[in-house]
């Protein structure tokens, strides 16, 4: 009896040693800093806006060097040639004899001759419909294709087409595409510029917020300090606790600017 009474004593020992190791354990695995404050939910709206701006203009930023560059390479295919009507000038027969020079000359693939209806359809937005051309000295155009890998000498179809056709030019769009180019530079840096002083702002917010934490909850980590707790440990905790917080930020900023997107590329 007496056996059986020690070993009731031990397991109602060893049952409450368990009971009060739980909330321990519990305790012990409460986080430092706490998981839903008005803080830490004002900190990722920051973080999920500022994130849904940087996808923004990243988006932004590829959209216009993709068009850019697609706009150089449909430019830089062609280039034009252009005869003003003047007084006894044949324009038909100018614009065939231009057309064959022009096809002469080494990486040119094509010559194409822009008729007069197409023509009146390029000046309809600012003349009208109904337009006859006759009428008008309008200027008529060669669509010159160039081959990309071996451009012809334009200097040499110039000195080729002037002397014979005085009022013909050719323009090879070197201009345009320098403008284009320089102007898709140009917002491509103020693009990156903008994105990088949002990723910084973003990093800043962290900085600081985690520092703010740590010093509203100074008592705590006293505390934490006075019953053994190492530097590296809180520093973790806090670290945790922080990226948590801007992976779900970030998280949210994400699919809202993909959201965005995906509806603007309906």
């Amino acid at each position: 009896m007496t056996e059986l009474s020690a070993e009731h004593f031990v397991e109602r020992e060893q049952d409450a040693e368990a009971t009060e190791a739980k909330p321990r354990a519990q305790r012990r695995m409460a986080p430092i800093v706490p998981a839903q404050n008005i803080a830490g939910r004002a900190l990722v709206l920051v973080i999920a806006i500022m994130t849904f701006l940087s996808c923004l203009t990243f988006g932004a930023v590829t959209l216009v060097r993709d068009t850019a560059s697609v706009w150089e390479n449909q430019i830089s295919r062609e280039a034009t040639i252009q005869i003003k009507p003047v007084d006894g000038l044949d324009m038909e027969a100018a614009l065939t004899q231009a057309s064959q020079i022009a096809g002469e000359f080494p990486g040119v693939k094509a010559t194409r001759i822009i008729d007069r209806e197409a023509t009146a359809r390029l000046l309809e937005p600012w003349l009208g419909s109904g337009l006859n051309i006759d009428e008008l000295p309008v200027p008529r155009l060669i669509i010159v294709t160039i081959d990309e890998n071996s451009p012809p000498d334009f200097a040499a179809i110039r000195a080729a087409i002037t002397p014979k056709l005085p009022s013909a030019s050719l323009d090879d769009h070197r201009t345009w595409v320098d403008r284009l180019v320089a102007m898709a530079r140009t917002t491509v840096t103020i693009g990156i510029a903008v994105l990088a002083l949002m990723l910084s702002a973003t990093v800043l917010t962290v900085v600081f917020a985690t520092r703010g934490a740590m010093a509203g909850n100074g008592h705590i980590i006293e505390v934490l300090h006075f019953v053994g707790a190492e530097a590296r440990f809180i520093a973790r905790e806090f670290r945790r606790h922080f990226l948590v917080t801007g992976m779900k930020g970030a998280a949210a900023g994400g699919a809202a600017a993909v959201l965005v997107v995906i509806v603007f590329s309906w």
